[in-house]
């Protein structure tokens, strides 16, 4: 299993102490909804019959790429954060169990959304959610602004839950027996979860007050995710930096 291995290199951290040495039952069912989440992102089920089909299946590669990616980088997330308290309360449970749902309520919009996208980009065909050529489902100027609103009702959601989780953890600083670094760690964590909400928030708000004409806004906006989360975690590290240099 891909957590135990990663367990035994304690890969992807440093300076923060792994409380969580074991997987979890709440970790390795997450493993399979996250397997199953994969399963319902690849481009056909159907092997191709034609070389037509094959070349209209792999016109999906990109966009597959892209949404594995993401799941990957949510799966690695909740990895980490149980690597580093092993938190195994309700309410860590409770939270675990509403992000497994959001990802898989979230499959299917997430491909729709990033097949259109590449799609587009690359000029091909602009039938979405289909590995033939015959349109499954198209979707029409006005419905881009409802179509990113869902998008960014699920990141909302994955961040808000992450920073609940977090958030629990800094509540048990005092039992998990956390020094100054993984405190002002776990604040950098939930401060940043807090600002991709915002983004996500902000992009909501451009789709539903600019309507059609500002759709490409609403995409761009979450590029602000890349120096708002470098600007947070470098205050934070210049903060970290000014205390170990007073004490």
């Amino acid at each position: 299993m891909l957590r135990k291995r990663l367990i035994q290199r304690r890969a992807g951290e440093e300076g923060f102490s792994w409380r969580g040495e074991e997987v979890l039952r709440i970790e390795s069912f997450s493993d399979a909804v996250f397997a199953f989440a994969v399963t319902l992102l690849v481009v056909s089920l159907e092997v191709p019959r034609t070389f037509d089909e094959l070349i209209s299946t792999m016109q999906g590669f990109f966009a597959f790429a892209i949404c594995f990616w993401l799941l990957l980088a949510v799966w690695f997330e909740h990895y980490k954060f149980f690597r580093r308290y092993g938190i195994s309360d309700y309410y860590t449970m409770r939270l675990s169990a509403v992000l497994l749902f959001i990802v898989l309520f979230y499959v299917y919009p997430l491909k729709f959304l990033f097949v259109l996208i590449v799609d587009q980009l690359l000029g091909y065909d602009t039938a979405v959610g289909s590995s033939t050529s015959t349109p499954v489902e198209e979707i029409e100027l006005g419905q881009f602004p409802l179509l990113m609103v869902i998008f960014g009702a699920g990141f909302v959601a994955v961040q808000l839950v992450f920073a609940m989780l977090y958030l629990r953890a800094y509540v048990l600083r005092d039992a998990l027996g956390l020094n100054a670094y993984e405190r002002s760690k776990t604040r950098e964590e939930i401060q940043g979860f807090l600002l991709a909400i915002g983004v996500g928030l902000i992009s909501i708000a451009i789709a539903v007050l600019g309507g059609e004409a500002a759709i490409s806004w609403a995409g761009y906006s979450y590029l602000l995710l890349f120096p708002v989360l470098k600007i947070n975690s470098y205050l934070m590290d210049s903060r970290r930096k000014r205390s170990q240099s007073h004490s």
